[in-house]
């Protein structure tokens, strides 16, 4: 039995798959194993070093207040990041080459310089060039960053996930005497979305994570910076990192989980049409097709 891109495996096959299977599993108990082994004779599994994350003082402190800066940042970078690349996207398939070639230079540009690096640039520029105040800083620091080095990545996941659609959409529009500003925004763009969203969302959780590199660099206070406070304070550095990534593990999981949960919508929602009738609008129908059609008098056909 074959499918359409491979031979179904056969008896064989199978067997060979369930033994590497189980060697897999195997060797990922013992890689466990070694790790808190490990951990348990450098006294890193102690009691002491844990209990500090059971009272609401390390959470309400440090962990809290650097999550929400976190999410702060990480919001206001998505929030701009998402016109703005959209816009450099469409910007880029533009048939004005003044239009074209601009956007193009800026999203290869921006895509070309580390995002750390704009960070810094842009603190630079803040402390130089404005009057924002020095506990504000890092954080228009980091989201300036962000916003420049994602938004150049989201315009080029945009435009390829509107070059990916069939030409006979854009065919379409033209023979029905749309603009290709109409033929965007109405026909191409709703349809891209559901083949975009995987990769915007992949993007956003990058968004998510880059956020650690202003607390490391500008000082700023999110989650990571808070938590090297808090291992100061407790000296439990392992178990502070560890309890930090099991909250950056569960936050990027809530934010693609609701993002498949959105495609499966989206997908769903354009297998309907959208309209229901009732039994009595049915009729209806149905009654002015047999009189349009059958019925007879003034214009009517026979």
């Amino acid at each position: 039995m074959t499918s359409v891109l491979y031979d179904a495996p056969g008896p064989r096959a199978k067997r060979r798959n369930v033994l590497l299977s189980v060697v897999f599993f195997v060797l990922l108990a013992l890689l466990l194993w070694w790790i808190w082994q490990t951990m348990d004779d450098k006294g890193q599994l102690e009691w002491s070093l844990w209990k500090p994350f059971t009272t609401s003082q390390a959470w309400t402190t440090y962990l809290l207040p650097g999550l929400a800066d976190t999410l702060k940042a990480a919001a206001l970078s998505m929030v701009i990041a998402l016109p703005l690349g959209a816009v450099l996207g469409i910007a880029r398939m533009s048939d004005h080459r003044w239009v074209r070639i601009p956007a193009g230079a800026v999203v290869e540009f921006f895509r070309a310089i580390p995002v750390l690096l704009l960070m810094l640039f842009a603190n630079e520029f803040y402390v130089r060039s404005t009057g924002i105040p020095s506990d504000e800083r890092p954080l228009y620091a980091v989201v300036t960053g962000l916003v420049l080095y994602n938004a150049s990545v989201l315009a080029e996941i945009v435009r390829a996930g509107i070059l990916s659609l069939p030409k006979g959409q854009s065919e379409a529009a033209m023979a029905i005497g749309l603009r290709k500003s109409q033929t965007m925004s109405s026909i191409l763009l709703p349809q891209a979305v559901t083949a975009m969203l995987p990769a915007i969302v992949s993007q956003l959780v990058v968004i998510v994570k880059d956020t650690a590199l202003g607390g490391v660099m500008l000082g700023f206070t999110e989650l990571l910076n808070t938590r090297s406070t808090l291992a100061a304070n407790y000296a439990n550095v392992i178990p502070s990192f560890i309890v930090v990534a099991v909250i950056f593990i569960v936050l990027n999981f809530i934010l693609t989980s609701f993002a498949s949960w959105l495609e499966g919508r989206l997908r769903r929602s354009k297998r309907s049409t959208g309209a229901v009738l009732g039994a009595s609008k049915v009729d209806d129908v149905n009654a002015a097709e047999v009189g349009g059609t059958y019925g007879t008098g003034a214009g009517g056909t026979i």
